[in-house]
């Protein structure tokens, strides 16, 4: 039996909030679970040095644990930002760029910013599957004023974490789970069944290649039902 009475391979429920700032070109409280995580999308008249002169666009993340979101108080990172808090927010960036048309936007920068109001397992994989819904939100109001051209949004990517917990495969981790777990997945995937992102590592043991298969399948079948979740709610904000 699971820690919250799921099934193997069972999400936790997914609520998406949408338009919960008001100042934001998009934004969504998802809830999976016990996580919460506040997606916003803000649109900048630039791009990075690098960038500049190339006519193609950007989609940069941020990401933060808000203090009481934890268990323990987690300090705020006034000193720079720590190491896995870099990680996650290049995670998040790197997931949700396939989701947009970046030659589409011009010179201009989509910046998501994911605040984790409350953490239980699966902050990172959250804040994808939330941007994404954001986003969507964010590119269809731009289109609606003109800023942006149409079709600039591409099809619906999510992302949802699996692992072995004692030798059992489950979807969907809470932390009580993660934090048992022998081997941690983070998975991002498209609607066509195609893989951007993978992150996965054994907490002691090596594992093998069928138990990564059997992992992979896991997490295709919770990110198809996710996808389907995005896709019903932005339906029904149309």
């Amino acid at each position: 039996m699971r820690a919250d009475g799921r099934q193997p391979d069972e999400l936790r429920p997914v609520t998406f909030h949408l338009h919960y700032s008001r100042y934001a070109e998009g934004s969504v409280l998802v809830e999976v679970g016990q996580t919460r995580v506040l997606c916003t999308v803000s649109l900048e008249a630039s791009v990075p040095a690098w960038r500049r002169g190339s006519g193609q666009g950007w989609l940069t993340a941020e990401y933060a644990l808000l203090p009481r979101s934890t268990l323990i108080r987690s300090p705020r990172e006034t000193s720079g930002l720590r190491g896995r808090t870099q990680e996650v927010r290049r995670f998040i960036g790197r997931s949700l760029r396939p989701a947009v048309d970046l030659a589409a936007l011009g010179e201009r920068t989509l910046i998501v910013d994911c605040d984790v109001l409350q953490a239980d397992g699966g902050t990172r994989t959250a804040a994808v599957t939330g941007g994404y819904v954001a986003l969507a939100l964010a590119l269809r109001r731009l289109e609606r004023e003109g800023t942006l051209p149409p079709g600039a949004l591409r099809d619906p990517v999510a992302a949802v974490s699996a692992g072995l917990v004692e030798g059992i495969p489950l979807l969907d981790l809470c932390y009580e789970e993660d934090a048992r777990a022998d081997v941690d997945l983070n998975v991002t995937m498209d609607a066509a069944g195609r893989f951007v992102e993978v992150q996965g590592t054994a907490e002691g043991a090596p594992f093998s290649r069928a138990d990564l298969d059997c992992l992979l399948d896991l997490a295709q079948g919770g990110i198809q039902r996710l996808i389907a979740l995005q896709r019903e709610v932005l339906a029904q904000d149309a």
